[in-house]
């Protein structure tokens, strides 16, 4: 407990209701896209997920801190449910989750006016996601470079696609909030 107390003082988190809220609702959202059909869209190429659509929300209203954590529930459910052997292991699982809302947020924070760096963290977060995966799968041994690249472009660049318009369209939605504020 006291390390926490240290880390949280350190990094000066601001655990405010606020922030718990968005976080838990959030983490709420993935887990239920995880567990349902609803966090894939069909496209021409097979299934698109929209799973880092909650995690890339959270680190831009939110931050790093909060999109980091959202990311690891995404990455612990993904390695919890695997359903292919390299996401049965959590390096792969797991890393690059946690690094879709810690890049989307701070891709954000560089980017301006508030819709375009939305749309920027948007395309940050899926392809930390994928290619983050097919890197660490590859790497692991469990894909060769051939197999990574081709899973990248014939699934990787719907889900690209479709992640974008999917997180700009909540957050036009979430501008109109005092959340986004």
């Amino acid at each position: 407990m006291k390390i926490i107390k240290l880390l949280l003082r350190r990094r000066k988190v601001n655990l405010s209701t606020r922030t718990i809220t968005i976080t838990g609702i959030l983490s709420a959202v993935t887990i239920i896209l995880a567990v349902t059909p609803l966090g894939f869209i069909p496209t021409p190429f097979g299934l698109a997920t929209i799973m880092p659509v909650p995690v890339i929300i959270g680190a831009i209203i939110e931050g790093p801190v909060v999109g980091g954590f959202i990311g690891l529930i995404f990455g612990l459910f993904s390695f919890i449910r695997a359903g292919s052997p390299f996401i049965a292991d959590p390096i792969v699982a797991i890393i690059p989750r946690v690094l879709i809302g810690v890049l989307a947020a701070y891709s954000y924070k560089l980017i301006k006016p508030q819709l375009i760096g939305s749309g920027v963290a948007a395309a940050v977060g899926f392809l930390a996601n994928t290619g983050g995966v097919l890197t660490l799968a590859t790497l692991r041994g469990y894909l060769n470079a051939e197999a990574a690249l081709g899973i990248a472009l014939i699934h990787g660049t719907p889900e690209l696609v479709v992640g974008v318009i999917v997180t700009l369209i909540i957050v036009k939605v979430l501008q109109k909030t005092e959340a986004y504020n």
